[in-house]
């Protein structure tokens, strides 16, 4: 039997699509080597975003495409992926041991942004990413209490800087670790800013592919400053279905648009709720309201989730749904769209710098 040909497995390999970007392997330069060992044949891939749920099913249809080139006897796979940075439009320079900042956002209040942060993190470390969360909301911090690390206190290198806290393999810092629960923050804007800036540049992060920050809610002066003044590479808006919070959510996109920071996707929150006694599901927020705004801001609905009681039950009690519930079906939601986030952000094109306008006016 002769061995195969090596134009022949790649030109197989043209027609296997990755299931998250719907591009072949071969247009997303995803094929880094083909091994010819007689009429054995080992094919190593790598991806730009982690994908270990769907490491199995791109393995066998490669395995599947290969297999039908003639000579080949038999095919293995290598699949691995590489998180690299992407650029920034403000110019900033990238946090030390941080290759990504994706930006969660939401333009109201209450629509679940910081429980879609948490669960968005821990999906993308189960998808084999190191993943770290800075709590940006200094008014009203969640995520200590979201993670069941409300109590803990950061340790302090050096007289300065701060080692992240570790929860279920995620690295984080939050005001809520520095006051107590009693302590309000009674601070106006330029020092908010200031503070956040501090505590996301003094952290010893380490190594993350990807550092979500959990937004505070609104549009305004605080939130805007820190997308000019972080290292910003993609965002993430977060709303209901209903009409008055998708108003909010175009706010959020349009600030991101203004300086030139990629939307990666909507995530729909709320979108369905499932009556515990009969099983009924009602759409109480309204329908589809995440896929309409993604299609008028040419972006992505990255996925709609339920309004369950067992979600803030388990957030209540430090035990988000991708730790007490991990093969749940909301869980698969949650690494579905993270997995779709990080792909958008592997594919976004490079960040442009705002150009300056000059008005005679």
């Amino acid at each position: 039997m002769n061995s195969p040909d090596r134009d022949a497995i790649y030109q197989a390999l043209a027609f296997v699509k990755d299931p998250c970007t719907g591009r072949s392997l071969t247009a997303l330069d995803a094929v880094t080597g083909i091994e010819i060992s007689d009429n054995d044949i080992n094919v190593h891939l790598v991806l730009g975003y982690p994908a270990l749920s769907l490491k199995s099913q791109i393995e066998e249809s490669v395995c599947i495409a290969v297999s039908t080139v003639e000579g080949v006897a038999s095919v293995t796979t290598d699949l691995g992926w590489l998180i690299k940075p992407k650029a920034t439009a403000n110019q900033k320079e990238p946090l030390p041991n941080v290759a990504n900042i994706i930006a969660v956002a939401s333009g109201k209040g209450g629509v679940g942004k910081s429980t879609t942060t948490t669960n968005l993190a821990l999906a993308l470390a189960a998808e084999g990413a190191k993943v770290g969360v800075l709590d940006a909301d200094i008014y009203g911090p969640s995520q200590p209490q979201m993670f069941g690390v409300g109590n803990v206190r950061p340790q302090i290198r050096g007289q300065k800087h701060m080692e992240p806290i570790e929860a279920y393999g995620i690295q984080l810092n939050s005001m809520g670790f520095l006051v107590t629960e009693q302590t309000p923050m009674i601070w106006r804007g330029p020092m908010v800013s200031g503070a956040l800036q501090q505590l996301l540049s003094l952290t010893l992060w380490h190594d993350l592919d990807y550092l979500l920050i959990d937004m505070p809610p609104g549009t305004g002066d605080i939130q805007l400053t820190l997308a000019q003044s972080v290292p910003v590479t993609g965002a993430v808006i977060v709303t209901t279905p209903q009409d008055i919070a998708l108003l909010d959510a175009k706010k959020g996109i349009e600030m991101f648009r203004k300086v030139s920071v990629p939307v990666l996707g909507v995530v729909e929150n709320m979108a369905t709720h499932v009556c515990s006694e009969c099983g009924h599901e009602e759409h109480i927020f309204g329908e589809g309201g995440g896929a309409r705004i993604a299609v008028d801001y040419q972006t992505q609905c990255l996925g709609s989730l339920p309004l369950t009681l067992s979600i803030r039950e388990q957030m209540d009690r430090g035990q988000p749904t991708l730790v007490a519930e991990p093969e749940s079906e909301v869980s698969d939601t949650y690494r579905r769209i993270a997995r779709q986030m990080a792909a958008n952000l592997w594919l976004a094109e490079g960040a442009q710098v705002p150009a300056i306008e000059i008005d005679d006016d």
